[in-house]
């Protein structure tokens, strides 16, 4: 017996915390709802497409009986969401459907039985746990999560590696062509670690976490990770395969390095690439002293030239690169300067950020 009186915020804030996972068309109904559980002053919002599940609660105005209902997702965060600010609702369920009130306003909605719900529970054997700040761990997913594959045939390639070693935590990225590695260095020596967390938990942790300090806890469980914060529980299956060893990517000895103003590099790009050939998306870095040359071309004959002027002596060198990889890199990453290490024009770039080891950006050349 499902009986909610509240404001529309209380229920609504946490309702869109968990309705990003929400498939509208699934082969399982009951996955196109979410799952509510009234529990003294609080309610609980459950989600899952069964991978991954969201649940967040909201404290009640008054007192509620315990209780548990299914409600199509979609449809009751467009109702809230039309709704004015404040206003007070009541849900009530009686024979399968929920009505819901506020002041002259009445839905009448159709339930499918909690029962039927699937949960995803987190595993009872011994964790590996963590804590870290939550802007420390968004901060590392906007830095890498952009260098995941999409749909690529390599699965493990799909998502986003969290490795914890020693006093560091380290997340890595990678879809072939480029690599992007962030670390955060942790209080005390924890055990060894390595999970690969799937593209859409990245994803829905990026827009849940906050610009807080307050801890996210994170429990690493068999075949499962929990992350804990703010009132929000996430648990989400990891994906089963090997990460590739991103040590063995990341150049160590290039000579020729470059130091460019974050913002300069980025704006010239975005004009050369209003000329890059659609398909291909290419661009040439022509490094020669004191002057890098970044030019685009089209199949219609048509060339941008954007020359930038850099404190360099050494080799001539001209590569070509995908120029949607750098304009991400150089997207993500705030700050006011990048270095960027070349070794021969057949050779991986290297992106960092000077005097700090705690960013590496990996991007093969291509031929133009």
């Amino acid at each position: 017996m499902l009986n909610i009186k509240t404001s529309r915020d209380s229920l609504l804030k946490p309702l869109q915390s968990v309705t990003g996972i929400v498939e509208r068309r699934h082969t399982l109904p009951i996955l196109s709802n979410v799952l509510i559980e009234t529990n003294a002053e609080s309610a609980a919002f459950v989600a899952t497409d069964l991978e991954i599940q969201i649940k967040a609660e909201a404290q009640l105005a008054k007192p509620a009986p315990n209780g548990t209902v299914t409600l199509s997702a979609k449809k009751l965060q467009d109702i809230l969401r039309s709704l004015p600010e404040n206003i007070d609702i009541a849900l009530d369920e009686k024979d399968g459907r929920v009505t819901l009130k506020a002041g002259k306003s009445r839905f009448n909605l159709q339930s499918l039985p909690a029962a039927d719900f699937p949960r995803l529970t987190a595993g009872q054997d011994a964790a590996t746990a963590l804590e870290i700040p939550q802007s420390a761990l968004r901060r590392l997913f906007h830095l890498t999560q952009f260098a995941m594959a999409v749909q690529d045939i390599r699965y493990y390639l799909n998502g986003l590696l969290l490795s914890v070693n020693g006093n560091s935590l380290h997340v890595v990225a990678t879809d072939g062509h480029r690599l992007s590695y962030a670390a955060f260095a942790m209080a005390g020596s924890l055990p060894q670690l390595d999970v690969i967390l799937p593209r859409k938990t990245v994803l829905e942790l990026s827009k849940l976490l906050g610009e807080t300090a307050d801890p996210v806890r994170i429990e690493v469980r068999q075949n499962q990770v929990l992350f804990s914060f703010a009132g929000v529980e996430i648990v989400s299956k990891v994906v089963d395969g090997k990460f590739p060893d991103y040590t063995k990517v990341v150049p160590t000895h290039y000579a020729k390095r470059i130091a460019l103003d974050r913002l300069t590099l980025l704006q010239a790009l975005q004009r050369a690439a209003i000329l890059s050939n659609e398909k291909i998306r290419g661009v040439r870095l022509v490094l020669t002293s004191n002057s890098l040359c970044l030019i685009c071309s089209n199949n219609e004959q048509e060339e941008a030239e954007e020359e930038l002027s850099v404190d360099y002596s050494g080799d001539a060198l001209d590569i070509g690169f995908n120029i949607t990889y750098l304009l991400d890199v150089l997207n993500h990453v705030d700050v006011d300067s990048v270095e960027i290490s070349f070794g021969d024009a057949n050779s991986s770039a290297l992106f960092t950020i000077p005097g700090r080891d705690d960013f590496k950006y990996v991007v093969m050349p291509m031929r133009i």
